[in-house]
């Protein structure tokens, strides 16, 4: 078995916002490219025997106190490093040269004019390139060794290299769609300087995933949680190619999705994937211990308590029946990874929004995440290469929780099929102008615990609110609103109201995130 991993790129994090989207970058070159934080121990940042170093960006200066430092190991590798921003500084802090307060800081976008010449860092690149800043400190004095390779109006060392060393850092972010040639930048540095292979590729990771199950579990069985979202699609799709019949999903309808989505999931999964699926109508249970409970997260530890107690009676079930069922599977992706850790030294958890964290004792399993490598646009791309159709694919993201967090208030059978018949038109709309998929990142309606005079015929109303929501965003940690067609939010309102029970007004969320959140609950 070949491993993808070995010979990509390690990326140590002192605190970017940027670290996850330079991994993002990296991989969309066909390299592999993993995060940690900055004082992990030395053997597991070089335990895929990596061909060089990217040192993140950080809201840190490097001569204040207690500000992270350049792991000495990386000096003593011999390898490749490429500082951005806060990595170049602290880059030029250990190897002697000289960062202070910048006279004039650089935030936003930015010219820089490289010096050309013997520099595979800008090789192919126009000379004067339209950057993005984000740094009130600049280099004074490079550490002995380097040379200028480009400046700014504000940074006369805006990039800089040690070509004999392979070290090179730059006072912008070649990461971000505002630096114009940032793409060419990295894989300059990936190829030329480090001498990447190209081969992280969906096809390439199902192959290696497939065997890595199956050395994993051997002839075991494993249970998967299945919710119908993407990453837990995309994992039951590929440990179904991997071990077929000993694959067992359990999915649990809470009564909280969306139009149709039990019924779509069952035919996705059950009749056309033929994964050996087990569907259990929950509703009833769900909605009796959320009985007059309006706290948003009293809902979501009730949802949390009750999933558990349901799949870990069905776990009990299937061990009844076919013995010891040592392995438990989760759509853990890269990001969730990332987020749980927080540090390198901390230990692995099970995120509780997958709902499997918390089992009983009397359950012990190992875990198997066969996407835990990869991001989220990857697991998209993974799941079309194993045959999933697009409704799957590209569904949206959904909150654990699911509509019970877009239910303000009381919840009840009759608000949350009104809700469901609001979100399923709006999304309707949304879908019939290519907006679903391309348009919005997410989308969806808001049921109000609020009533409003309205007028129908000759009639007076007094009836609930749904508020829609839309967003933008390339990794859900900000967020702007959706600037939908007038057209289309004009439909979706008039057809809510006049299809939908119990609703006579129809608002837009404007909010973006900050200082909002993208969810209302």
């Amino acid at each position: 078995m070949t491993d993808l991993r070995q010979g990509g790129i390690a990326i140590l994090d002192f605190g970017s916002q940027y670290t996850q989207l330079i991994a993002r970058r990296v991989r969309e070159q066909g390299v592999y490219a993993e995060v940690f934080a900055c004082d992990a121990d030395a053997d597991k940042i070089d335990m895929h025997q990596p061909r060089g170093y990217i040192l993140s960006g950080s809201p840190h200066s490097v001569y204040e106190p207690d500000a992270p430092q350049l792991p000495a190991h990386l000096l003593a590798t011999g390898k490749p490093i490429f500082g951005i921003c806060y990595g170049m500084q602290a880059l030029t802090h250990a190897l002697g040269g000289v960062v202070a307060p910048a006279q004039t800081r650089e935030y936003g976008a930015a010219i820089i004019m490289h010096t050309g010449g013997d520099n595979p860092l800008f090789n192919g690149l126009q000379p004067e390139i339209n950057v993005w800043m984000s740094h009130g400190d600049r280099i004074e004095q490079p550490p002995p060794g380097f040379v200028a390779l480009a400046l700014s109006d504000g940074s006369p060392f805006a990039a800089m290299g040690d070509p004999a060393r392979g070290y090179y850092g730059v006072q912008f972010h070649p990461e971000v769609r505002h630096t114009a040639q940032g793409t060419q930048i990295l894989r300059n540095y990936l190829f030329d300087v480090c001498g990447c292979e190209a081969k992280w590729s969906p096809a390439a990771f199902i192959d290696d995933a497939v065997s890595a199950i199956r050395a994993q579990v051997g002839d075991a069985r494993v249970l998967l949680a299945l919710s119908g979202g993407v990453d837990s699609a995309v994992a039951g799709a590929l440990l179904n190619k991997a071990i077929g019949e000993r694959l067992i999903a359990v999915f649990v309808n809470t009564g909280m999705l969306r139009k149709d989505e039990p019924e779509q999931v069952v035919q996705v999964f059950h009749d056309e994937q033929h994964i050996n699926l087990i569907a259990v109508d929950a509703t009833e249970d769900f909605l009796d211990a959320l009985r007059g409970v309006t706290d948003p997260e009293q809902k979501r530890k009730i949802i949390g308590k009750q999933f558990i107690d349901t799949f870990a009676a069905q776990a009990r079930h299937l061990e009844a029946d076919f013995g010891d069922l040592r392995f438990l599977a989760q759509g853990t992706i890269y990001p969730d990874v990332i987020e749980s850790a927080g540090s390198s030294k901390k230990s692995r958890v099970i995120k509780s929004h997958h709902n499997v964290g918390g089992l009983p004792d009397d359950l012990h399993f190992e875990l198997v995440e066969p996407l835990r490598d990869l991001f989220k646009d990857e697991v998209r791309a993974v799941g079309t290469a194993l045959g999933l159709p697009d409704s799957v694919v590209w569904r949206q993201p959904f909150p654990g929780p699911g509509l019970a967090v877009r239910c303000l208030g009381e919840l009840t059978w009759e608000r949350l099929e009104t809700l469901r018949h609001a979100d399923a038109i709006f999304r309707e709309e949304l879908e019939r102008q290519g907006l679903l998929r391309t348009g919005t990142a997410q989308s969806f309606a808001v049921l109000l615990p609020v009533k409003t005079v309205g007028v129908m015929g000759d009639n007076r109303t007094y009836e609930e609110v749904i508020a829609l929501r839309s967003v933008t965003t390339d990794d859900f940690m900000t967020a702007d609103w959706a600037r939908l067609p007038y057209e289309v939010l004009a439909r979706a309102s008039s057809r809510i109201v006049n299809e939908v029970r119990g609703v006579n007004r129809v608002v837009y969320d404007i909010t973006s995130k900050p200082p909002g959140t993208i969810e209302w609950e």
